[in-house]
């Protein structure tokens, strides 16, 4: 594959502000699809057919969404975004087989923030595309509000920050609202069905389970010890709490 072919652009109604978005399936009928949809609501779209050009794609254009499909040649889409996750939380909502179960968890387990079943509704995607960019692509445009202290934790809602020991840690998007749903709400038990309102919207047509696994990618990143978090408790058969007390 020459260089060139990692950028296939078509243009729409553009716009100063227009978020740029990177295709990568390796099925053209699929992109041009996919690519005709999103044109008409005036993104920039940007495609690759193989995983390698789509990782190199992803790093040097550095788009504000990925559509990623798990099946590629070169790389897969559970390598690529393993690597990409090294250096970017760019919100990535991948692409897999409707009989394929285990491929959705481990592209959640692996930094995927949402995925979407073949066959699907170009609407529906295009629904998904323009919800995330709604929470996500707007940096700074969350109203002001405090900083929450949490002992070694503190969290900067608007500028989306975390630091544990006054050292960062890096969240993804979806991370991050997880986080800050549950200590906005601190001593209280949310469901996951209302984890997922707050975080992936009322649109979110997915399962509950995307809620399990990035509390677990959270737990990593912030408690001690994962295996006995005492910041982010499950409640059996309820949901999650977020336990401490800010100080």
């Amino acid at each position: 594959m020459e260089m060139t072919d990692w950028y296939t652009t078509f243009f729409g109604v553009t716009s100063v502000s227009s978020a740029k978005i990177l295709v990568i399936d390796d099925e053209q009928s699929i992109i041009n699809l996919v690519s005709a949809y999103l044109q008409k609501e005036g993104y920039t779209v940007f495609t690759a057919t193989d995983g390698p050009a789509g990782l190199q794609a992803a790093r040097t254009l550095k788009p504000d969404l990925i559509v990623l499909d798990i099946m590629l040649p070169g790389m897969d889409g559970i390598e690529l975004l393993t690597q990409l996750r090294r250096d970017s939380q760019v919100y990535v909502l991948m692409l897999t087989a409707k009989s394929e179960e285990t491929d959705k968890i481990i592209g959640l387990s692996v930094g995927a923030d949402d995925y979407l079943t073949k066959p699907f509704s170009p609407r529906e995607l295009v629904a998904r595309i323009k919800a995330a960019l709604r929470r996500y692509g707007q940096p700074g445009s969350a109203p002001a509000s405090r900083v929450l202290n949490f002992g070694r934790l503190r969290i900067d809602p608007e500028a989306r920050l975390v630091w544990k020991d006054d050292v960062p840690v890096e969240l993804t998007a979806i991370e991050f609202d997880l986080l800050h749903a549950l200590a906005e709400h601190r001593g209280r038990v949310l469901s996951r069905e209302q984890l997922l309102e707050r975080v992936w919207g009322h649109d979110f047509y997915g399962e509950a389970r995307v809620v399990d696994v990035h509390l677990g990618h959270i737990r990593k990143k912030v408690e001690d010890n994962p295996a006995r978090p005492e910041l982010l408790v499950t409640v059996r058969g309820v949901g999650y709490r977020f336990e401490d007390a800010p100080q």
